[in-house]
C-alpha cells in the first residue's frame, strides 16, 4: 500500500497560519528585547552618571574618561533599540500579511532579515523562506488576489 493522498493545499494553509502565530511570537520577543535593553540602559545610567552612588563604595569611583564613554555607548542603545521597534513591525506586518495571504515578497524580505536574529530568528526566517518558496504557496497568494 503507497502512502496516504494528502492535499498539498491544506498543508500549505496550516504552514502559512503557524508561520503567522510565529511571526507575531517574533515581535514579541523583539519588543521583549527592546524593553530589557532599556532596563539595562536605566542601570547603566543610574550607576555610571550618578556620582552619588560611588560613594560610600569600597572602590574609588570610575575615572572621568569613563562616564565620556558612556555617552558614546548611547548611539549604540538607540541604533538597537530602533533596530528591535523595526523588528517588532515588520515582523506584526508579515504575520498579518501571511495570514491574509498578501504581500508575499514583503514577507519574503522579512523573512530575510529575520535570518539576523539568530538563533530563533534564523529558523524563523529559514523556515518562512522555505514554505513562501513553494509553488502551490505562490498559487494561494495568487487565487487570494
Amino acid at each position: 500500500m503507497g502512502p496516504l493522498p494528502r492535499d498539498q493545499r491544506n498543508i500549505d494553509t496550516d504552514h502559512l497560519n503557524l508561520l503567522s502565530i510565529f511571526h507575531f511570537i517574533g515581535a514579541g520577543l523583539a519588543f521583549l528585547a527592546m524593553l530589557l535593553l532599556l532596563a539595562e540602559f536605566a542601570f547603566m545610567h543610574f550607576a555610571l552618571a550618578n556620582p552619588e552612588f560611588w560613594q560610600n563604595q569600597r572602590q574609588p569611583a570610575p575615572p572621568p574618561g569613563f562616564f565620556e564613554m558612556f555617552r558614546a555607548i548611547i548611539w549604540f542603545y538607540l541604533v538597537v533599540a530602533l533596530w528591535c521597534l523595526a523588528s517588532v513591525i515588520l515582523n506584526i506586518l508579515s504575520g498579518l500579511y501571511l495570514r491574509a495571504r498578501k504581500n508575499r515578497t514583503f514577507s519574503f524580505v522579512v523573512a530575510c532579515i529575520n535570518c539576523l536574529h539568530i538563533p530563533f530568528g534564523t529558523i524563523l526566517g529559514v523556515f518562512t523562506i522555505i514554505v513562501l518558496a513553494r509553488e502551490s504557496v505562490r498559487e494561494l497568494y495568487e487565487e487570494a488576489k
